[in-house]
């Protein structure tokens, strides 16, 4: 397993190299500059300000000597200084934003793996009866609503209707954690709740799960023990993408709560052609997401003993 994890760890690095390389060709091949006063977030200037702030900024070189100065300053952490936060460096801003939507992105998977694999198990073992009906109906809710109309519909619920949770904000009280949580876990949760039945009633109908039963093992083990046991590998194959999702920031949910996560900034750098802020963030979610691709792959060999590496 030393081997597999090293070799993983080795092929992140021309994995990166090939997102930044694609990355910049297609931020510098779209029409508009980060100095451009048609961009939005960006100061409109006179041709000879942005010709000395092309200079600054290094955006009179060519794309090739471009893109080596920033891979030479990333390998040092250092992904410069942001276009449109003029006074902040991107490492700045991800210092303080990342841990944020990092938090709320694991309080949502928690609660998404929790309820979704709950609604799950209740919907296979029973099927087309009342636990079925409801788990579906919650699962498809959760997935074909969007996030931001939740969102919209808990504040008015729950901060006016019943003035239980702030409207938004965050702080170390859980108040203000607890509207942001559940709606960015609820699409989530309804994804894992349908892989969950989906798996779990293919299983219930293998030859070794009757052999159980006519055993005489009661439902609760064979239910939890075998069924679900080897019904999770589909599930948890899709953690790894869920957690980076939801783990670098989501734009609708931070604004609406207003969170102090990645999201905002992603946006606004798109908007305002933010070039260090955009490489650094796309890099930070490939990243993540490899690493929690190679989380999950690990965990399959404890789930399932079979599998070797």
């Amino acid at each position: 397993m030393f081997h597999y994890t090293l070799q993983r760890l080795l092929w992140l690095i021309p994995t990166l190299l090939a997102m930044a390389l694609v990355t910049f060709l297609v931020m510098h091949a779209t029409p508009g500059s980060p100095l451009d006063p048609v961009a939005e977030g960006a100061n409109p200037l006179s041709p000879a300000a942005q010709k000395n702030l092309a200079e600054a900024y290094g955006l009179d070189k060519p794309l090739w000597e471009q893109f080596g100065i920033f891979v030479g300053k990333a390998l040092r952490g250092d992904f410069g200084q942001s276009f449109v936060y003029k006074t902040r460096t991107v490492g700045e801003i991800l210092v303080g934003a990342f841990p944020v939507s990092l938090l709320l992105g694991s309080m949502a998977l928690v609660l998404a793996v929790t309820g979704g694999v709950t609604l799950g198990v209740l919907a296979a073992v029973y099927q087309n009866r009342s636990w079925d009906y409801l788990s579906v109906t919650v699962a498809t809710l959760g997935v074909s609503v969007p996030n931001f109309v939740l969102a919209v519909f808990f504040i008015v619920l729950f901060s006016f209707v019943l003035p239980i949770f702030p409207t938004g904000g965050w702080g170390d009280d859980p108040k203000f954690w607890a509207l942001p949580t559940v709606t960015l876990a609820l699409g989530p949760m309804g994804i894992i709740a349908r892989f969950t039945r989906s798996s779990m009633v293919e299983v219930i109908r293998s030859d070794y799960i009757r052999t159980a039963r006519a055993k005489g093992l009661a439902e609760a083990p064979v239910i939890l023990k075998h069924v679900l046991k080897n019904a999770c590998i589909p599930v948890v194959t899709l953690l790894g993408p869920l957690f980076a999702a939801v783990g670098t920031g989501s734009f609708f949910v931070e604004s609406i709560f207003r969170v102090p996560g990645m999201g905002r900034f992603f946006v606004e750098s798109m908007t305002g052609r933010d070039y260090p802020m955009i490489m650094a963030v796309i890099l930070l979610y490939g990243a993540f997401l490899t690493l929690m691709n190679l989380a999950v792959d690990l965990l399959y060999g404890f789930i399932d003993p079979r599998i070797r590496y």
